[in-house]
């Protein structure tokens, strides 16, 4: 044999020695059991109330979803200028509402004035909600009115903003004074907000995965070290791709599924996908047409 060959067959070795030992000392852990994860067949969460059908994160959008049958919500979390925590996407106001500026800039008294149907534009190309009293909801709100949904919410100030670093804690009182805490997911693209509220919550509330642990789920995934992966997070919210990468294969979701991790996907509105996503192992779709996604899921 060559020099080369020799080089070649000596780095295999140690890959393959590498791999066996860490194989033998890392064993996966499943992720504990979260009640408000515990559901006998898919779910159908509306995704801002399901703002497709009527104005996001509105009062009318969360009814009308609610009397279709959505098995719970997928809402965003803003905190206001006077630290009360609303149900809105945004950092800024002007797309969706008639005021202008920066949400954290805003008390809850002054936001209540802003309309929430302003800029909507309704499916047969009408803006009928403008001028209705569509008004933005606290998340104290939403959890009294909707005690039976489950609430998947998604912390959207960055943790290195005031109003983000109040957030974590701000949340969890909520959610204590509530006793809420069987009944929601928390999470954020920002894997430190979900950390910063786990510090409070220490795994008592089902958590969500941030960017850096869905990466490093799918790197583990793609390579001969899953072994290694520990999961960090109770529920996986993701959209079908991640720049060029596949997230929506049945192999992905049959090694979250192993691991106790249900997937969720964002954001559906095709039948035809959200049946696809189901038959590969999918626990929920996330859709701004929860009309469409409640036929096509329908159980006898």
């Amino acid at each position: 044999m060559g020099k080369k060959t020799n080089v070649a067959i000596a780095i295999a070795a140690a890959a393959g020695a590498a791999w066996a030992s860490t194989k033998a000392l890392s064993k996966p852990q499943s992720r504990s059991t979260k009640e408000a994860l515990e559901y006998d067949h898919p779910i159908v969460l509306a995704h801002r109330g399901g703002s497709a059908l009527a104005p996001e994160c509105s009062p009318s959008a969360f009814e009308n979803a609610a009397k279709l049958g959505v098995h719970g919500f997928e809402i965003d979390l803003r905190l206001t200028k006077d630290e009360e925590i609303i149900v809105f996407h945004d950092e800024y106001l002007d797309r969706v509402t008639n005021l202008t500026g920066r949400v954290a800039d805003y008390t809850l008294a002054q936001l209540e004035e802003a309309d929430l149907g302003y800029n909507f534009i309704d499916l047969d190309g009408e803006n009928s909600y403008r001028d209705c009293g569509e008004q933005i909801m606290t998340l104290g709100e939403l959890l009294d009115k909707y005690p039976q949904m489950l609430i998947n919410m998604d912390i959207k100030d960055a943790p290195q903003t005031y109003e983000g670093s109040l957030m974590p804690s701000k949340l969890w009182r909520l959610l204590e004074e509530k006793q809420a805490f069987q009944r929601v997911v928390v999470t954020s693209f920002y894997d430190e907000q979900i950390d910063r509220f786990n510090l409070y919550a220490q795994n008592t509330v089902a958590l969500g995965a941030g960017e850096k642990e869905v990466r490093k789920a799918y790197t583990a995934f793609t390579s001969q070290f899953k072994h290694l992966y520990h999961p960090k997070a109770d529920v996986f919210q993701i959209p079908v791709k991640s720049n060029v990468f596949p997230l929506d294969s049945a192999s992905f979701i049959k090694f979250l599924t192993s691991l106790n991790i249900p997937v969720h996907y964002w954001t559906i509105d095709d039948p035809n996908i959200m049946k696809k996503l189901i038959a590969n192992g999918a626990k929920g779709i996330i859709t701004d047409r929860p009309d469409l996604a409640i036929e096509a899921l329908k159980f006898d």
